[in-house]
């Protein structure tokens, strides 16, 4: 070993090495090949400092992702990841032995095992799986109005929605509840909510209707409603002590982003809401993996990444850390980008100078190494090889090595039609939240006294129809009491002979 391999693998190994327990992630590579045995690791305690895997597609992020996650489910941390492209669901099966990845696990120093690990199929739209939801109540008046855009006037309508339900004691669980509110507001109680809240504006509730037809076509009527989830169900472990990696299927929901960013931000401030502080533990109580990130970004507002921005840096204090899984780190908004403690670059492509200079660009996010030029490195890694720096459990920096990842024990393919139908049988999850419940709440609340309204209007204009009736043939009555008298009948008689005479005789004259 030369000077510069001996000071590489010292750096590297007091960098990662840690008293308290922690999870492999492969071994230093120094001028294109592996150091052996040179083991990159990551200290449990820290990951709730949350991370970014990024990199190019086809360059192994998400088996970075899956990787890291079994190692998380073998220390007992349960794991929540996002599967936005359909392959993570292989975690449930074990792996397929190859002479390749021996060879990579013999320069890390550790054996390789084929293993397959607790998962749990879980689904916001139509794929196999327990289904997640959450009430229009749980979001409450100010994620709502963050989550559809609204502007102050109507975020002060969507406040009066809400006040009202809560006052009247309706539920509100779904779109057709909020909407049902919002037209009664501005309809049958527009008078009642304005004596007591003030007045709703029918222009400010239209607006509020159509972002939420937006959203609504975006699928969120299958997302609102009940049975809610509840996040402790996120925390399982298996008998063997592993934590369970629960895995949201969301192959078909690209097209929705705005219904993803939806969901993250409602789960992330529930898990914020319900979950204890826990302060600085030994190992945090869930890690959430977000793939695709840029989805949960693209489409949020100035008021809704805010809102990301402040979770992101408070939930950490609840034993929880947040890892973004993108192509570039410009992905993600420098605000947050600047609260994740570890970071895994994977390699980049230089095919236009637009990309050299993102290269150069991301380069510069990562600490000056002397042992690497960080942006030609970037350019020649190979797949299931990365840039690595982390916080140590003292939360300073460890120094920037590329590293060769650890493969995945389990599966690194998809399961069969026939293995998710037989993980779903098995799910104490899909029997406790795969049945539909619609209780009665403000929509049938609502409804109901509508057409109460409307009956009692009907029987009234009935009851007046009829008084009028009544007061008709009483005045007809007293009449023909009148004609039935013997003046009365003189008289007629007298007239009519009269006019009869008069035309007897007109009719004799001719």
């Amino acid at each position: 070993m030369n000077g510069k391999q001996a000071k590489f693998s010292e750096a590297i190994t007091n960098g990662y090495t840690f008293k308290g327990d922690s999870v492999l992630l492969g071994c230093g590579i120094l001028d294109g090949t592996p150091v052996d045995g040179i083991q990159v690791k990551a200290p449990l305690k820290m990951f709730n400092r949350h991370g970014l895997i990024s990199g190019a597609t086809g360059t192994g992020k998400t088996k970075t992702l899956q990787g890291i996650a079994e190692g998380l489910s073998d220390a007992g941390v349960p794991v929540l990841v996002m599967d936005i492209k359909g392959d993570l669901s292989g975690l449930a099966a074990a792996g397929n032995p190859h002479l390749k990845i021996d060879e990579r696990h013999k320069h890390i120093g550790a054996a390789w095992k084929a293993t397959a690990f607790p998962v749990e199929l879980l689904t916001l739209s139509d794929e196999p799986g327990a289904r997640m939801r959450a009430t229009i109540s749980e979001f409450g008046p100010v994620l709502l109005s963050k989550i559809l855009g609204l502007n102050d006037t109507q975020e002060g309508a969507v406040a009066i929605a809400f006040k009202f339900c809560d006052d009247n004691a309706y539920p509100l669980l779904d779109i057709k509840d909020f909407r049902a509110v919002l037209q009664h507001i501005i309809g049958a109680g527009k008078d009642e909510v304005q004596q007591k809240y003030g007045l709703v504006s029918t222009s400010s509730v239209g607006a509020i209707m159509r972002k939420l037809l937006e959203l609504e076509q975006q699928g969120a009527s299958r997302f609102f409603g009940e049975l809610s989830t509840d996040v402790d169900d996120l925390l399982r472990l298996d008998s063997n002590g592993r934590g369970y990696i629960n895995t949201i299927r969301l192959a078909d929901m690209q097209s929705t982003p705005k219904l993803f960013s939806t969901f993250m931000l409602c789960l992330l401030a529930e898990i914020y809401e319900k979950f204890p502080e826990k302060g600085d533990t030994d190992r945090p109580e869930l890690v959430i993996f977000i793939d695709e990130a840029h989805l949960l970004f693209d489409e949020a507002s100035k008021a809704l990444l805010s809102q990301i921005e402040t979770i992101i840096k408070l939930i950490r204090s609840k034993g929880v850390g947040i890892f973004f899984c993108t192509q570039l780190p410009t992905d993600i908004p420098d605000a947050v980008l600047s609260q994740l403690g570890m970071k895994v670059q994977h390699a980049l492509r230089a095919f236009t100078a637009k990309d050299r200079k993102s290269i150069k660009q991301v380069s510069e996010n990562y600490p000056i190494s002397e042992f690497y030029h960080i942006d030609q490195v970037l350019t020649q890694m190979g797949t299931g090889e990365a840039f690595i720096t982390l916080l140590n459990e003292k939360g300073i920096p460890s120094p920037l090595v590329h590293t060769l990842l650890k493969a995945p024990a389990s599966r690194m393919d998809v399961l069969t039609d026939e293995e998710i139908k037989k993980l779903i049988r098995s799910s104490a999850l899909v029997t406790k939240y795969n049945t539909d419940i619609d209780r009665e709440s403000a929509y049938e609340i609502l409804t109901a006294k509508l057409q109460k309204s409307a009956k009692d209007d009907a029987a009234l204009q009935v009851e007046e129809k009829r008084t009028t009736t009544r007061s008709t043939r009483q005045t007809k009555t007293t009449f023909e009491k009148v004609m039935a008298s013997s003046v009365t009948r003189t008289i007629v008689r007298e007239v009519t002979r009269g006019i009869l005479g008069v035309l007897g005789i007109k009719s004799r004259r001719r």
